[in-house]
């Protein structure tokens, strides 16, 4: 506040025009400049003026109070991320310089995500802990937003449910779900996502790196390679190696030291020959020696760990003894070997191991030879040396190690001077392919399956060692179905359907470890039992027939088929029929049609709306329900009625004075029928008098009108005889009507007691061309013939006609005027004949 503005406070103060109570208005964060936040105007009147306009501005003639720029509520409040964010301002108003304090609320919006101080988080977790172990995470993450804007809830991803995450108030914890193993799985990568809380929300992620920490949970084992026997030399010096054991702890530091000892069981003999390092396993010899004679030492070992019991490993020394006076055997190795011993590869040819030479001190020659059990050795003499060959192809699936004992003789084979053990080791080829324990397999699933249910295992073996015997099993086709390559199950990776396809051929191949590898082959033919999941099926949801309302029982009223997808008993129709009572409809199923079972009157009904199931025969049954329209077609089988006149007696009095073209009456007809069978048409075919009628009828709408100016002789009663035709093909139906016209100059009430005979032998089936529209006064020619036509065809009309030419042949014009007239009724009589 300026020293401008403090002297305006201080003086309205002063004035005594400073208002206790605040206005309170109240804006979004983050909004575009220039955005109206609410006015003055409803308070107080103008002029407005604020004191100071750094964030807000003020119209000063309407009141409205506008943003500046952009506010944002974590910067105006960065330490009130839980409370109320406002700022004070002051309204100078009115002509009376009312000061008036305003309280600006700046209210959060979801603009901030959640931000970790560390997207690393390092965690430690020793492998032994218990299920549901809890462990607190320090680092969480922080929200400058306010209410649920800040509020942040946390889960993990990529835990593949070993851990979960608690979250209670301010604590966040993560929590064990599964048993941990350290020589399994030493770190965990895990992803942890902190989630806001607002309408729109925003999120942050750290990398949770889980540490195991090893515990004291495996024991010592022997590696597979320690040797089992060993040979030691009748003179030995004191700390000559004789054996190095090896063992492992999978464990880690202190928890993976191992400490090596003889068991107490060995005799006091080896005890004194031999010492064992605690520290690296090797055995050694004790003291000096000097044997004379062989010994064989059987000697226990144990492998000590912390809180594990021992592990064991027996080792077998042969001593050898001095003999000076002896005879020796010296070996030359020939082919492959370590450490003394013979490694040879199975399926070689017979090969020569090693050359053997007889060292003999004495006068007497010694000699060598293998005992009978050296099968499948040999052992030739040649120039002073021995040749050990094998005698045959060695299978390393029938035997993988041989001891081949080389006995020293005297020349006469009496006496035994000494052996030679010499170990023979068989290395595997990869010479054997799998088998499976049968080529063929076949097995049923039901449709509709799980994703992830077992199907069946294959089994195949080899018969080769190590990883030479290990086998891995493969689906070569694509199928739905997928095999555990180690085992050898086979499972079904999603919902087969029988209808898409209800036979599967899988080619299965094993392998082995071999490279390269050999393989065999096995069909697995999986057969896909049928569900009932498919209702019967129409060929539409909605069958349109028509008919004739003359339709006879048991006509075809059209074809009807369903067809079910499913196989046997669900795929077979069991039952077609209506579900609407009293319909003269009938399901036909051997025909597969919709027949009729009773009359169909178009005039009682025009159509059916049938609803028709379909059964069928599964289990649980489903059903299919479609709609059938039945048309009913017309036939003329309904003459018209006529309405008014009511009866042929009734009567109509006519003033005299009635202009030419007035409509008279009218004559009201129905047919029951439809379309053109209910097309009514009107024609007068008679009338009394016979001549000279001033009326016609409209064939289309039974208007009676007059059609020229009544006369004298026109006075009396007129009777016309009139058809009512419908339109109906090949025959139309009729009905006949007496109109009765009184023409008289007093209007009384007429009355007839009886019309006209009138019986012609057929009534005319379609009106003549002169009554459907041309006149006869337009055409001479027309008017000629129709006299003529008449004459022939009726005397009794024609003695008419020159009755009333001698009535009015008073004056030429009259004459030709009746002439006209009467050849026109001439025309209208012409269907009489």
């Amino acid at each position: 506040m300026n020293w401008n503005t403090l002297q305006w406070v201080l003086l309205l103060a002063c004035a005594g025009q400073i208002h206790s109570l605040a206005l309170r208005f109240s804006v979004l964060e983050e909004q575009e400049a220039g955005l109206k936040i609410g006015t003055l105007s409803t308070h107080y009147s103008s002029p407005y003026r604020l004191l100071n306009e750094r964030y807000i501005r003020v119209d000063e003639i309407t009141g409205d109070l506008f943003t500046k720029d952009r506010l944002d509520r974590e910067t105006f409040c960065p330490s009130h991320q839980d409370g109320e964010c406002t700022f004070l301002n002051t309204a100078v108003v009115s002509l009376n310089l009312e000061v008036v304090p305003i309280v600006i609320v700046v209210d959060d919006i979801n603009d901030n995500a959640p931000v970790f101080e560390r997207n690393e988080i390092p965690l430690r977790i020793p492998e032994d802990a218990p299920i549901g172990t809890a462990f607190l995470l320090d680092d969480q993450a922080q929200d400058k937003d306010t209410a649920n804007n800040g509020l942040i809830h946390y889960h993990l991803e990529g835990s593949g449910g070993f851990f979960g995450i608690r979250q209670e108030g301010y604590e966040l914890e993560l929590i064990v779900q599964k048993e941990l193993d350290r020589e399994t799985v030493d770190n965990y990568f895990l992803v942890l996502v902190a989630v806001d809380a607002g309408s729109m929300p925003l999120s942050a992620t750290a990398n949770l790196s889980v540490t195991v920490t090893d515990v004291d949970d495996n024991c010592p084992e022997f590696d597979d390679d320690s040797p089992i026997t060993a040979i030691v030399p009748g003179l030995g010096i004191k700390g000559t190696a004789v054996a190095q054991l090896k063992a492992t702890d999978k464990d880690l530091g202190q928890n993976a030291q191992i400490t090596f000892s003889f068991s107490r069981q060995i005799s006091d003999r080896a005890k004194t020959l031999f010492y064992m390092d605690r520290h690296t396993g090797l055995i050694s010899l004790a003291v000096d020696v000097h044997i004379d004679s062989p010994e064989e030492h059987m000697l226990k070992v144990f492998a000590n760990g912390p809180l594990c019991p021992p592990a064991q490993a027996q080792v077998t020394v042969y001593i050898q003894p001095v003999v000076s006076s002896e005879p020796t055997i010296k070996i030359r190795f020939v082919t492959e070997h370590k450490n003394q011993v013979i490694m040879l590869q199975e399926n070689e040819p017979p090969t020569v191991l090693a050359l053997l030479e007889l060292e003999d001190t004495s006068s007497e020659k010694g000699t060598l030879s293998l005992e009978t059990d050296s099968m499948p050795f040999s052992l030739k003499q040649q120039a002073g040396s021995y040749l050990l060959s094998t005698s045959k192809a060695l299978d390393f699936e029938l035997c993988s190690e041989y001891d081949v004992t080389v006995v020293i003789s005297d020349p006469h084979g009496a006496r035994l001077h000494g052996r030679e053990v010499i170990k023979v080791v068989v290395q595997d080829l990869n010479d054997n392919a799998p088998k499976f324990e049968q080529t063929r397999y076949e097995t049923d699933i039901k449709e509709n399956n799980k994703p992830g249910e077992f199907l069946l295992k294959v089994q195949a073996s080899d018969a080769d060692g190590h990883q030479f015997g290990k086998v891995g099993y493969k689906i070569t086709n694509r199928s739905p179905f997928r095999i555990q390559e180690e085992t050898g199950v086979i499972l079904v990776t999603e919902s087969l359907d029988r209808e898409q396809q209800g036979t599967y051929v899988l080619t299965v191949l094993a392998q082995d470890g071999g490279n390269p590898s050999q393989e065999a082959f096995a069909i697995v033919f999986v057969n896909v039992l049928d569900m009932n999941d498919n209702p019967p099926a129409f060929p539409t949801p909605h069958f349109y027939f028509f008919v004739s309302e003359s339709l006879p029982h048991l006509s075809q009223v059209g074809k009807v088929t369903v067809s079910d997808v499913d196989d046997g008993d669900n795929g077979r129709i069991v039952d077609v029929r209506i579900l609407n009572d009293k319909v003269p409809f009938v399901i036909d199923m051997a025909q597969g049609m919709l027949r009729s079972t009773g009359e169909v009157d178009r005039e009682k009904q025009d159509r059916y709306e049938l609803l028709v199931v379909a059964v069928d025969g599964g289990s649980p049954v489903l059903s299919t329900t479609v709609k059938m329209t039945v048309f009913v077609e017309d036939i003329n089988d309904n003459q018209p009625q006529v309405l008014l006149p009511s009866s042929n007696l009734s009567c109509l009095t006519i003033s005299p004075a009635t202009q030419a073209g007035s409509m008279i009456t009218k004559i009201y007809a129905i047919d029951e029928d439809s379309g053109m069978n209910s097309d009514i048409t009107y024609q007068i075919i008679a009338s009394e008098p016979a001549l000279q009628s001033p009326f016609q009828i409209d064939q289309h709408s039974g208007n009676i009108t007059l059609v020229q100016h009544l006369r004298g002789e026109d006075y009396g009663m007129h009777h016309l005889f009139i058809v009512v035709r419908d339109g109906g093909k090949p025959d139309p139906l009729q009905t006949t009507i007496w109109v009765n016209l009184l023409v008289n100059e007093t209007l009384e009430k007429c009355h007839v007691k009886a019309v006209p005979e009138y019986s012609p032998q057929t009534l005319p089936t379609s009106m003549p061309l002169s009554v459907r529209g041309s006149r006869c006064e337009s055409n001479s020619w027309l008017i000629f013939l129709c006299g003529l036509a008449l004459m022939v065809m009726s005397v009794f009309i024609l003695l008419v006609s020159v009755v009333v030419f001698i009535k009015r042949k008073k004056t030429r014009r009259k004459i030709e005027k009746k002439d006209v007239w009467e050849s026109k009724n001439i025309c209208e009589l012409k269907p009489l004949n």
